[in-house]
């Protein structure tokens, strides 16, 4: 077999339908966020950041920096090993305590990132649990599908976001049976927010636990930032609360969160957990500061809120095509591949304003889009020129603007 072609007719189908990956390398620098340096062909300038999941900046945070550079000088730079070989630092048992304590729950785990966590946590106890059934929300991220894939366990979708559906399907598995509700609270593509407490009811009614990935909704949302179910008072009633420390909380790694028994179960079965390296004392004692926060301080979290909502109005006002959703997730429309990542390129090289294309098979075919994610810490200007230079897109590529109200 010619292997070498193959792979270059792979990439080279990607490179024809408009959906190919490219990094773009850039340099962030402390305290300059949302700006960062573009290592380009042409040489270094300086770029508007649009669409990172650092929501809030905490990756920037003096509190996190410090505590960052405190656990580095007395522990050093790795941890030495796996959590059960030389690699549990008091830096994690502290972390998971404060994990714990967000959710209200009495046990926290912590894993290497938030589709390690997802992959683990959902593919151990669907693995372990006797004759288990799965009801998995349609939208759901890879990293959950993979992880009940990998359990080899009997898997039901269910449509997006709908507990009618998830009832019919419940309703047909013997009542005895180990059952397993995986969704999210907020999907990040289309921004959409999860009835947690209806799909909470359904499947109390039928003894069934409940998975709910909180990725994009830790630290952003809740009185201390646990989440939308925290916001909505149901912390209490999920049995695993996921997330993740590498989005608003600024740094790295994932987590799950549930009873003592479980966290137990997951921590002695799951391989995903039990194999590899754990993080560094210095990212988990910035993780551990950054919660810490965002417990106690609103301000972070409505200053992204005014963000959020100035950016809407300005896209609005300028007839840009948007997805509503009630949440911080904002994506410009575009529903077509090779023009997408085209603005995306000429945001870039034009604007200088970095926005990620995101196509196929991360969303459906006919929805390509530009998935924006105002921080606390972008400005005025910032957002002005953001709306000015996709305007000026949008009237050279002739694409439809909707009549601005």
């Amino acid at each position: 077999m010619d292997y070498e072609g193959f792979f270059g007719n792979a990439i080279a189908g990607l490179h024809r339908e408009g959906r190919y990956r490219v990094f773009t390398d850039l340099e962030r620098h402390r305290g300059g966020f949302p700006k960062a340096t573009h290592h380009s062909p042409g040489g270094l300038r300086e770029v508007t950041v649009w669409c990172s999941n650092d929501y809030l900046g905490m990756g920037q945070h003096p509190k996190v920096l410090a505590a960052m550079h405190e656990a580095l000088e007395r522990c050093g730079a790795g941890a030495g090993g796996t959590r059960n070989i030389s690699g549990t630092n008091h830096y994690h048992v502290l972390l998971e305590r404060e994990l714990a304590d967000l959710h209200g729950k009495e046990s926290a785990l912590l894993f290497t990132s938030g589709y390690v966590s997802n992959w683990a946590g959902l593919g151990t106890l669907a693995a372990r649990l006797p004759h288990c059934a799965v009801f998995s929300d349609a939208e759901n991220h890879a990293s959950m599908i993979e992880g009940i894939r990998y359990s080899r366990a009997e898997r039901h979708v269910f449509r997006h976001n709908d507990p009618e559906d998830l009832d019919r399907k419940l309703a047909l598995i013997e009542p005895g049976r180990a059952k397993l509700v995986a969704f999210e609270s907020v999907y990040s593509m289309d921004g959409d927010i999860a009835p947690i407490d209806e799909i909470c009811d359904v499947a109390e009614k039928h003894g069934a636990l409940t998975y709910l990935d909180e990725v994009h909704a830790v630290g952003l949302y809740g009185a201390r930032g646990g989440g939308v179910s925290e916001r909505m008072g149901l912390a209490h009633r999920l049995d695993v609360i996921e997330g993740t420390l590498g989005k608003a909380f600024g740094v790295q790694g994932g987590y799950i969160t549930g009873s003592a028994q479980l966290c137990d179960f997951v921590r002695s079965f799951a391989s995903g957990f039990i194999f590899t390296t754990s993080l560094p004392p210095a990212v988990a004692a910035g993780a551990a500061a950054s919660i810490r926060h965002l417990k106690e301080s609103e301000a972070e979290r409505a200053r992204h809120r005014d963000r959020v909502s100035r950016v809407r109005a300005a896209l609005d006002a300028a007839g840009i095509p948007t997805l509503p959703n009630r949440s911080h997730i904002v994506p410009v429309m575009v529903c077509d591949p090779v023009l997408c990542k085209a603005i995306s390129d000429t945001l870039l090289d034009e604007f200088g304003i970095y926005v990620q294309p995101i196509n196929y098979p991360t969303v459906a075919r006919g929805t390509e889009r530009l998935r924006i994610t105002p921080s606390p810490l972008h400005s005025d200007e910032d957002i002005d020129h953001l709306v000015d230079a996709l305007s000026t897109i949008w009237r050279r590529i002739g694409l439809r603007q909707e009549a601005a109200e």
